[in-house]
């Protein structure tokens, strides 16, 4: 069937190809097979998903040299999506893909986890799991935003080393009274999708964890509201009601929070493959490096460019398109 054929929805493309159980996509048209690639994955999901974002990617397919075949169409939380199976994995391709401005989110990957299956996802927590940076909202409050929230941006850029910074933004808070903590934990707005996606998670039977460059008040607050199986942040110092300028015991930075992730595998018995990594900043790219998947939500360029997947146009209701596209591979077109 040629591309430019397909109905316009992707509800209606059960019909159009219930003639052979798989498709190999070709530069302009879809040709029946017997036999599906599996090597690698391709993900395309999105409200606004149609025939004319295959076609697009069907040419970036072709000039790589890659083989895919179709599976049929999903839809995760809502959102319609697309599983593509490939005869290798191209770095080519992952380059292509983010280099290019697309209005859905769509990712080349080597390997997928699946809610099939017992699986880890440890995320961060500030502008993550939630939409606000709590240090810079603790800083607003205390008088010295302005200073903080410059050296926040500079760390989360991977320009400072996050201990170092930490301690600098911490030190500015010396003698703001505790009860700040309360007003942000008060207004804390949640990511779009986190109750949606943890719910899900946790029905399929995975642990669900945060390990924050931030603070235990917050983190704690998140665990208490949505069941979380393990928080591991910094704990702000305090004495006679205020808070003191200091981090009370070691600091979790980039290397803590990779081995919280590999530490809760090991406890939970998850393996590396059905692990995942969730964050925007620098300091969550080893975590990323050493989960089975690690997703960029909104990111900085040096940690969209390094993510093997990223969300740019959905909130953590788009962690559930990735981890819930493998179920298309077990269904057939007829």
């Amino acid at each position: 069937m040629l591309l430019s054929q397909l109905p316009r929805s992707l509800h209606d493309w059960s019909g159009a190809l219930s003639c052979a159980p798989c498709w190999q996509l070709t530069n302009e048209a879809l040709l029946p097979a017997a036999n599906a690639h599996d090597s690698a994955w391709i993900v395309l999901f999105g409200k606004g998903l149609e025939a004319g974002h295959l076609a697009r990617l069907a040419q970036q397919l072709d000039a790589l040299g890659l083989e895919a075949s179709l599976y049929p169409a999903g839809e995760q939380a809502g959102i319609p999506l697309l599983l593509l199976g490939t005869n290798r994995f191209s770095p080519e391709l992952v380059q292509a893909l983010k280099a290019q401005e697309w209005d859905i989110d769509l990712c080349h990957l080597a390997a997928l986890p699946t809610l099939s299956e017992p699986g880890l996802l440890v995320m961060d927590m500030d502008s993550t799991a939630i939409r606000i940076e709590c240090i810079d909202e603790i800083a607003r409050l205390a008088g010295v935003g302005e200073q903080v929230a410059a050296v926040t941006a500079a760390a989360m850029q991977g320009k400072l080393e996050f201990a170092d910074s930490l301690r600098a933004r911490v030190a500015l808070l010396e003698g703001a009274p505790v009860t700040i903590l309360d007003e942000v934990a008060a207004d804390m707005p949640w990511m779009p999708g986190l109750p949606l996606m943890v719910d899900a998670l946790k029905q399929a039977g995975w642990k669900v964890a945060i390990a924050s460059g931030g603070f235990t008040r917050f983190a704690g607050e998140l665990q208490r509201a949505l069941g979380l199986d393990a928080i591991f942040a910094n704990e702000l110092a305090v004495e006679g009601g205020l808070l003191t300028g200091k981090v009370s015991g070691p600091i979790v930075d980039a290397a803590a929070k990779a081995e919280a992730l590999q530490q809760l595998a090991s406890e939970y018995g998850v393996v590396a493959s059905q692990t995942v990594a969730v964050g925007d900043g620098a300091n969550d790219l080893k975590m990323m490096a050493v989960a089975g998947l690690g997703i960029a939500i909104h990111a900085k360029p040096l940690v969209r460019a390094q993510a093997a997947a990223t969300l740019n146009h959905h909130d953590l209701e788009g962690v559930l398109c990735l981890l819930g596209a493998l179920a298309c591979r077990d269904r057939r077109w007829c």
